[in-house]
Protein backbone atom coordinates (compact mmCIF):
# COMPACT_ATOMS: atom_id res chain seq x y z
CA UNK A 1 0.00 0.00 0.00
CA UNK A 2 1.33 3.10 -1.10
CA UNK A 3 2.19 5.96 1.89
CA UNK A 4 -0.31 8.73 2.40
CA UNK A 5 0.34 12.02 4.03
CA UNK A 6 -2.05 15.09 5.58
CA UNK A 7 -1.87 18.58 5.06
CA UNK A 8 -2.89 20.13 8.41
CA UNK A 9 -6.11 22.31 8.11
CA UNK A 10 -4.13 25.32 8.55
CA UNK A 11 -1.15 26.44 6.17
CA UNK A 12 -0.39 30.25 6.11
CA UNK A 13 2.91 31.75 6.21
CA UNK A 14 3.85 31.09 9.76
CA UNK A 15 3.02 27.65 9.37
CA UNK A 16 4.14 26.70 6.26
CA UNK A 17 8.13 25.85 7.08
CA UNK A 18 7.65 23.82 9.47
CA UNK A 19 4.35 21.73 7.67
CA UNK A 20 7.49 21.33 4.69
CA UNK A 21 10.32 20.43 7.53
CA UNK A 22 7.66 17.44 8.60
CA UNK A 23 6.30 16.14 5.82
CA UNK A 24 9.53 16.23 4.05
CA UNK A 25 11.46 14.56 7.04
CA UNK A 26 8.66 12.01 7.21
CA UNK A 27 8.71 10.77 3.52
CA UNK A 28 12.45 10.78 3.60
CA UNK A 29 12.27 8.16 6.33
CA UNK A 30 10.00 6.02 3.71
CA UNK A 31 11.64 3.60 0.91
CA UNK A 32 9.82 5.34 -1.94
CA UNK A 33 10.10 3.45 -5.05
CA UNK A 34 6.45 3.56 -5.82
CA UNK A 35 3.47 6.37 -5.36
CA UNK A 36 3.19 8.79 -2.40
CA UNK A 37 -0.21 10.09 -1.63
CA UNK A 38 -0.39 13.93 0.07
CA UNK A 39 -4.27 13.67 1.19
CA UNK A 40 -4.97 17.93 1.37
CA UNK A 41 -8.99 17.43 2.32
CA UNK A 42 -8.43 19.20 5.68
CA UNK A 43 -6.92 22.01 4.52
CA UNK A 44 -9.58 24.76 5.35
CA UNK A 45 -7.47 27.87 6.26
CA UNK A 46 -4.24 29.23 3.97
CA UNK A 47 -3.15 31.62 1.75
CA UNK A 48 -0.70 30.88 -1.47
CA UNK A 49 1.85 29.14 1.13
CA UNK A 50 0.09 26.04 0.92
CA UNK A 51 1.17 26.20 -2.27
CA UNK A 52 4.36 26.43 -1.64
CA UNK A 53 4.28 23.12 0.65
CA UNK A 54 2.51 21.10 -1.88
CA UNK A 55 5.12 21.63 -4.13
CA UNK A 56 7.88 20.97 -1.84
CA UNK A 57 6.33 17.86 -0.98
CA UNK A 58 6.25 16.70 -4.54
CA UNK A 59 9.63 18.06 -5.30
CA UNK A 60 10.90 16.04 -2.12
CA UNK A 61 8.97 12.71 -3.11
CA UNK A 62 10.40 13.29 -6.93
CA UNK A 63 13.86 13.35 -5.91
CA UNK A 64 13.22 10.06 -3.88
CA UNK A 65 12.55 8.46 -7.20
CA UNK A 66 8.73 8.13 -6.28
CA UNK A 67 5.43 9.21 -7.94
CA UNK A 68 3.37 12.28 -6.46
CA UNK A 69 -0.16 12.01 -6.18
CA UNK A 70 -2.23 15.03 -4.93
CA UNK A 71 -6.39 14.25 -3.74
CA UNK A 72 -8.59 16.31 -2.27
CA UNK A 73 -7.24 19.78 -3.17
CA UNK A 74 -9.32 22.51 -1.95
CA UNK A 75 -11.29 24.51 -5.31
CA UNK A 76 -9.67 27.81 -3.89
CA UNK A 77 -6.22 26.14 -3.80
CA UNK A 78 -6.82 24.80 -7.19
CA UNK A 79 -7.63 29.20 -8.39
CA UNK A 80 -4.11 29.77 -6.71
CA UNK A 81 -2.15 27.20 -8.73
CA UNK A 82 -4.58 28.83 -11.78
CA UNK A 83 -3.45 32.17 -10.97
CA UNK A 84 0.61 31.36 -10.66
CA UNK A 85 0.65 29.40 -13.57
CA UNK A 86 1.55 25.77 -11.43
CA UNK A 87 -1.49 23.47 -12.17
CA UNK A 88 0.11 21.39 -14.17
CA UNK A 89 2.47 20.51 -11.32
CA UNK A 90 -0.62 19.25 -9.27
CA UNK A 91 -1.59 16.23 -11.46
Amino acid sequence: MAPTFALPDTIMQAQAQAVVDSLTHAMSQMAVDGEVTLNASALQHFDSSALAVVLACRRSVMELGGQFKLIGLPERLIALAQVYGVTELLH
